[in-house]
């Protein structure tokens, strides 16, 4: 029993420390200006105050970029929740020549940096003239390898007879792909979902790469030039940083259960 509470007590503190940052950051956002610089430092604001978060608003046109982020990761976790659930079922229940060898090509392509690929992708969009625009930031993401394995890995534990009894009723490929694969692989479907909605949302690199109008920019690249204009207001900058992850942890915390089985059932050995 002592060591039960010894091990608790121990998880709490490291808990504790793990969210301090995070909690200073929120706290430090309701601040007025040139408190968060004080020493020793405090969580909790004095005289809290909104005015970091209007201003963001009112003077810095926050909301416009807060407009494009929520559009291009919306937009890219649809688009690529199809893709990769529809690749990931050919690949793992459809059989037909060079399967096996196309998919352990995908996979190898996952040893090869993105920012490898960065240059001949912005050319290519650039050719395009997809510069500048959202389907710029959306294309690039619209598959993934990684989700088209995890996806595949799924739909492997479901039996072949299911399927099979399916298309003896007369189902088509179709009619089993949406109403029996996608039911059963919710809980993957959601992880999968709250990947690519945090990959797409916290993207820096390539939207700056392929964005050059203020206009154009979503959350963390206008973050990074509101910490390169106003690096004095940190309460600014806290405040930025708390309109950017907020969305994130929510979408988080809402699917958390389903992210959790998702991870616990999506490994099967082939």
């Amino acid at each position: 029993m002592p060591s039960k509470i010894a091990i608790h007590i121990v998880l709490i503190i490291i808990a504790l420390l793990t969210l301090a940052p995070f909690l200073w950051m929120v706290g430090a956002s309701f601040m007025a200006t040139g408190e968060a610089g004080t020493y020793p430092p405090h969580f909790i604001p004095r005289s809290p105050t909104l005015d970091h978060y209007s201003g963001l608003f009112t003077g810095l046109q926050l909301g416009r970029y807060l407009l494009n982020s929520i559009i291009v990761s919306l937009s890219i976790t649809g688009i690529s929740l199809l893709v990769n659930s529809m690749a990931g079922y050919a690949f793992a229940k459809f059989s037909f020549p060079g399967r096996n060898r196309l998919f352990r090509l995908l996979i190898s392509t996952m040893i090869i940096p993105g920012q490898v690929t960065m240059m001949p992708l912005f050319l290519m969009l650039n050719r395009l003239g997809l510069v500048n625009t959202y389907w710029g930031i959306i294309i690039p993401g619209m598959a993934s390898i990684f989700g088209i394995f995890l996806f595949r890995q799924y739909v492997m534990s479901i039996p072949d007879s299911l399927i099979e009894a399916a298309r003896i009723d007369g189902a088509s490929d179709w009619r089993i792909y949406c109403t029996i694969i996608l039911p059963l692989c919710k809980p993957i479907l959601v992880t999968l979902a709250i990947f690519t909605f945090m990959g797409a949302w916290n993207d820096f690199l390539w939207p700056l790469i392929i964005m050059t109008r203020d206009s154009m920019y979503t959350l963390p690249v206008a973050l990074a030039n509101l910490m390169g204009e106003h690096t004095q207001d940190t309460e600014m900058m806290m405040a930025g940083a708390v309109l950017t992850i907020l969305p994130v942890l929510v979408v988080f915390l809402a699917l958390q259960k389903y992210y959790i089985k998702g991870i616990m059932l999506g490994s099967v050995k082939e």
